[in-house]
């Protein structure tokens, strides 16, 4: 063990430069109820971009700092400072999730039970070499499951989870998702075809639908293509979905969603109401791969809502019960239904470094890196 390690902090300055750097910090030693975590893989999610970089214009990121311990900088806009000002002059630790070797141990039963056994790991600060957490925050690999395989245990694989449980909590039948090639959306289209729960994947490239359609995807849809709002309307007709969730935020994409199970629910009505159907819609915005506003184009009368969805939150809804069900799946299904695959690999330092940045910034479907923290 060493008394020092390194950890990715992100630092708003004063002078409206955001500062993504390689730090050195005390290696931590747990309490009664924690465990020291070798942190050995951490994924780099879009969740994760958004505390790393903020609002900061990313045109103008520069490299500085050693080899060593590399730095970014990138200019904030002054109409931007206003929205991160609440994090002026820290340096807050980042990586959402991650995996590793449990080294140390405090004296309850819980935390001395993961000595020595490969965790999951939620609950930030993972782009660290160590990471002291409270031994309830780990999810315990089943034997022979490597820490890679288990990096990426909590936010994607909850995530996708939590979206078919909340269409059940909710009492709808069918699911909506968009960006549905990415990682997430692979493992939610597995879930959902293992448990019969029919799911509408939109997707904006031709190469997309056929990758969901090769993984046995039954309802594709390309928002790019001119016949977009009649195909996606003929497969919420057959699935009879009302619930989406979207991972765009921005557009109007949301709306045209809307707009479709309205049309399929009017169609279905024994009379005409000048009110619209009264079937309940619900479009959730989880995410923000579009920051321009959500245009809505009120054409789906108004049994319908538009909300914004987050897992954290969604848990405390849902319930402990229903949260260990959930963990029990994902470590009995990590290396098939929420198997992640990493298109590269870098240390701490190599995370920090313009070639990086320009490939996992852009947030492209099929591009997703993994930090190891102890290369």
């Amino acid at each position: 063990m060493t008394d020092k390690a390194l950890q990715i902090q992100s630092l708003l300055r004063e002078d409206q430069v955001l500062e993504v750097r390689l730090a050195e910090v005390p290696v931590p030693t747990p309490a009664a109820d924690e465990v020291l975590v070798r942190v050995e893989a951490a994924p780099i999610n879009p969740s994760d971009l958004g505390l790393l970089f903020g609002a900061a214009d990313m045109s103008t990121a520069r490299a500085t700092g050693t080899a060593e311990l590399p730095v970014i900088e990138a200019d904030v806009p002054a109409s931007a400072m206003h929205m991160m000002a609440g994090r002026l002059g820290q340096a807050l630790p980042v990586g959402n999730e991650g995996a590793g070797t449990v080294v140390a141990a405090g004296d309850d039963g819980a935390a001395q039970a993961l000595l020595g056994r490969t965790v999951g790991v939620f609950g930030g600060e993972l782009y660290s070499q160590y990471r002291c957490v409270k031994a309830s925050q780990c999810l315990p690999l089943h034997e022979g499951t490597t820490a890679e395989q288990g990096a990426s245990c909590f936010v994607n694989p909850m995530t996708a989870l939590g979206m078919v449980e909340t269409m059940t909590m909710e009492g709808h039948k069918a699911l909506v998702h968009t960006a549905a090639a990415s990682n997430l959306g692979q493992m939610l289209n597995r879930i959902c075809l293992a448990d019969g729960v029919p799911l509408v994947n939109i997707v904006r490239k031709a190469e997309q639908a056929a990758l969901l359609r090769e993984l046995g995807a039954r309802h594709v849809v390309n928002s790019s293509a001119d016949s977009f709002v009649d195909d996606l309307t003929a497969a919420l007709r057959e699935t009879g979905a009302t619930l989406a969730f979207d991972a765009i935020g921005g557009g109007r994409l949301a709306s045209t969603i809307l707009g479709c199970m309205e049309a399929v629910a009017v169609e279905q009505m024994g009379a005409y109401s000048r009110y619209g159907s009264d079937v309940f819609k619900q479009v959730y915005v989880y995410g923000a791969l579009d920051f321009s506003p959500t245009t809505l184009n009120r054409n789906f009368g108004f049994a319908w809502a538009l909300g914004g969805w987050l897992l954290p939150n969604f848990l405390q809804r849902a319930g402990g019960e229903r949260m260990q069900r959930m963990q029990r799946r994902v470590a009995d299904e990590l290396t098939s239904t929420f198997a992640s695959h990493y298109t590269a690999r870098v240390s701490l330092a190599e995370a920090l470094s313009l070639e990086a940045l320009a490939v996992y910034g852009r947030q492209a479907t099929g591009q997703k890196f993994l930090i190891s923290p102890q290369r």
